[in-house]
């Protein structure tokens, strides 16, 4: 079964804010982890489908909102560049991954309740449909 055939679940989505700013989230995570595993911007960035401006722009970002960067690029062309997380992002990293472990433990039971009153076709909401919560 292709896990697009998967029977759907709720799935819980952990979201850092400051104000209203994004701090780091799930596909943020999954592009630090991209990055720590391959060594590479372009690599994390098109194993998640992601554009290299996207990514790169991500990770702009991201540096910018700590005291300091979260991954250092080194750049060198064709097979001599790369990236690397600093301490700072195997620490953000590692401290999100823990706090999404820890609020999924702590939701799991009553998210599995409401999965269970859920009707055999949840309304999907179009994008006009959503109310910002800020």
């Amino acid at each position: 079964m292709k896990p697009d055939d998967a029977e759907p679940s709720l799935v819980p989505r952990l979201r850092l804010l400051f104000g209203d700013q994004r701090i780091v989230g799930p596909g943020r995570a999954d592009l630090l982890e991209g990055i720590r595993d391959t060594g590479s911007i372009a690599a994390a960035g098109r194993a998640m489908r992601m554009s290299y401006k996207r990514a790169w722009t991500l990770i702009e970002h991201l540096n910018a909102t700590f005291d300091t960067p979260l991954v250092v690029v080194h750049r060198g062309g064709s097979g001599h560049g790369g990236a690397v997380l600093t301490d700072l992002g195997t620490e953000v990293l590692e401290r999100y991954r823990r706090m999404q472990r820890l609020s999924d433990a702590a939701i799991a039971e009553d998210l599995k309740a409401l999965e269970a009153r859920l009707g055999s076709h949840p309304q999907h909401e179009s994008a006009s449909d959503r109310v910002d919560p800020t």
